[in-house]
């Protein structure tokens, strides 16, 4: 809760800078917009947004289910995949590998 708000308080705070910075060559004391608009790569070095993603989620992305790891080891030796295309996966994967 704390890094929150001192997230926010630094947002804020940089906000009011860029904000109310006057322009030498402006000699009303209004703001651009030029001035007032800042980059988004350097909105983006003290904002991070965080992933939407469940464990579930993050646990796919790094192991792949046995299914998975078979179909890749068959599309890696082009016999296999060449007979996969002909007669299936099952039958071709069965051919080569054996039982799966």
């Amino acid at each position: 809760m704390r890094n929150l708000l001192a997230v926010l308080m630094m947002s804020l705070a940089l906000a009011v800078l860029c904000c109310c910075e006057k322009d030498p060559k402006d000699p009303s004391g209004s703001p651009s917009i030029d001035s007032i608009r800042i980059k988004k790569e350097v909105a983006n070095t003290f904002v991070k947004r965080q992933k939407r993603s469940s464990l579930y989620e993050r646990y796919l992305e790094y192991y792949k289910s046995p299914m998975e790891q078979m179909h890749e080891r068959c599309e890696n030796y082009p016999p296999c995949d060449y007979l996969s295309d002909q007669i299936g996966f099952y039958t071709a994967y069965n051919r080569f590998f054996g039982r799966y």
